[in-house]
């Protein structure tokens, strides 16, 4: 029972970092329509940014936290600005080739800002330590994570339902016609989501660094397919569906790691292909 409990924690921290960064994909998804690969980059953008205020400025964590996100904005800014607002109006493959470009962009840039090897943070004192839970020690950090999680999740709804600029954002994604006609600015609209995409996937890298311990190049790659995955799974443009697919995922892959490892991401396929035979728009995706 300890066991059970242990590992289904670490699997609610595990998909709480992976809904970090497909929030983001699925919020650009649901209003751009453009499936942004190079999402993973923003999110090891937002680790190394984070590292560099820590180690190099001296400053505390959540500085660290903010600034470096702020860079990842400017760096998205660019990459929507005059790069991807060229190709919304072509195929899906194109967008993808596109974003994949800028997946080896950074990941080169990267090694040669910061260096091909890893590496390792420095110590934080914040939620260091651990917790009894279940006889069984559990990190804080961790619970930390748990939290931010529904948190963010709860901020992006009241920010879409309950705010006039949600209200044009969700106008924008069912009909960007109809909305310019209304004097809706939407190119403008379309960066500055794009934009806050990128922010939550470099949150979730700044969040990274004391939970990782290693910052290696291509960092990103690894967790952009969990988020595709999630995405997938909870549904393509639906926030609800991507923060139940992170849980599901995150829980999943716990267990697997725990009691079947060489099936590790095996459980996983499997899932998402049981999923889209059953619904193949995703837990609470629609039909497009």
């Amino acid at each position: 029972m300890q066991s059970i409990v242990h590992v289904c924690l670490a699997g609610l921290s595990s998909g709480m970092f992976i809904w970090l960064v497909a929030s983001g994909l699925t919020l650009i998804f649901g209003v751009l329509g453009v499936l942004n690969f190079a999402h993973g980059s923003f999110y090891m953008l937002g680790a190394y940014s984070c590292f560099t205020v820590l180690r190099y400025l001296g400053a505390n964590f959540w500085l660290g936290l903010l600034l470096g996100p702020l860079f990842v904005c400017a760096v998205g800014f660019v990459v929507e600005r005059f790069f991807l607002r060229r190709v919304y109006h072509l195929a899906l493959p194109y967008q993808l080739l596109l974003t994949f470009a800028f997946v080896l962009i950074f990941d080169n840039l990267v090694k040669i800002v910061w260096g091909a090897g890893s590496l390792s943070p420095p110590t934080l004192d914040l939620f260091g330590g651990s917790v009894p839970i279940a006889g069984r020690k559990f990190p804080v950090y961790n619970l930390f994570i748990i939290g931010v999680g529904p948190l963010v999740a709860i901020g992006l709804w009241l920010f879409l339902e309950r705010t006039w600029w949600g209200r044009i954002i969700r106008a924008a994604s069912s009909d960007r016609e109809m909305a310019s006609a209304l004097g809706v600015r939407v190119p403008v609209l379309f960066t500055s989501v794009f934009v806050f995409g990128c922010w939550l996937g470099a949150v979730g890298g700044g969040l990274a660094v004391p939970y990782t311990g290693l910052l290696t190049p291509g960092m990103g790659d690894t967790i952009i397919i969990e988020a595709f995955i999630v995405a997938v799974i909870g549904g393509l443009g639906s926030l609800k569906g991507a923060f139940t697919g992170a849980l599901i995922i995150g829980v999943l892959s716990a267990f697997g790691t725990r009691y079947f490892p060489t099936f590790d991401m095996f459980l996983i396929f499997i899932l998402m292909a049981a999923v889209l035979l059953w619904r193949p728009q995703g837990l609470f995706g629609e039909v497009r």
